[in-house]
């Protein structure tokens, strides 16, 4: 029988409870930085030495860490249905807890990329450096969607939404462009289920509102999508 398919898209909250920082605080710095001087084309330019240094932390205090109950639970549900998640995260929690299928669209951490050739992409678990290069002897940036970038990745993550018979959206507010334009690719007939302790989503159709956390929320849920099964 063919299994049914599930999208998970996730935001900064399902991480949060692993330790990590979120990067955006309620004033709007990140870590004690304007967005813009740490995570635009023009802050690297401008000052590459801050930038890495920015993310040299965020690397280190990612390595840290560990998954947390609500990334362990998702990775139950691909023992009954074809799994995909979709995350904003720049973390690697979700492979590190098991998952199978992980979309980044906003890049990872423990990675880096030539200036020179987007397409030359290395793990990196140290610090990096100015004067890391790569074999073209082009200076390596994180591997990371800036603002004002492009999100390469938007149209295979809208079609993977399209596809989705159920689809859960855990720890993001969605209000976040063009991340926030996933659900608009969804099926009307998908149930959608929304876990957030502080929930902020339009009301549609087949949708549940969780106002937990995720580590609450999301074992819950899975729960919830199995015990529906016919097995």
């Amino acid at each position: 029988m063919k299994k049914q398919k599930v999208v998970i898209i996730t935001g900064a909250g399902i991480s949060a409870e692993s330790g990590l920082k979120m990067f955006r605080d309620s004033n709007g710095l990140w870590e004690g930085h304007d967005v813009m001087q740490v995570a635009s084309p023009q802050g690297w330019t401008d000052n590459m030495e801050l930038v890495l240094d920015f993310y040299n932390q965020r690397r280190r205090q990612l390595l840290e860490v560990q998954p947390n109950k609500a990334h362990t639970a998702l990775v139950t549900l691909e023992d009954y249905f074809d799994v995909h998640v979709i995350t904003q995260n720049v973390d690697d929690l979700h492979e590190r807890a098991g998952s199978s299928h992980v979309l980044h669209l906003h890049g990872e951490l423990l990675k880096v990329r030539s200036t020179f050739d987007e397409d030359l992409i290395f793990d990196w678990k140290t610090d990096l450096r100015v004067g890391d290069m790569c074999e073209h002897h082009f200076q390596l940036r994180p591997h990371i969607v800036w603002f004002g970038e492009m999100v390469p990745l938007l149209e295979p993550a809208a079609h993977l939404v399209s596809q989705a018979d159920y689809i859960l959206i855990i720890g993001t507010s969605m209000q976040v462009y063009p991340a926030a334009s996933l659900i608009d690719f969804a099926k009307q007939t998908a149930s959608i289920h929304f876990v957030d302790p502080k929930p902020a989503i339009a009301t549609r159709a087949h949708l549940t509102i969780h106002s937990e956390t995720a580590t609450v929320g999301v074992p819950k849920v899975v729960n919830t999508l199995i015990e529906g099964l016919d097995i």
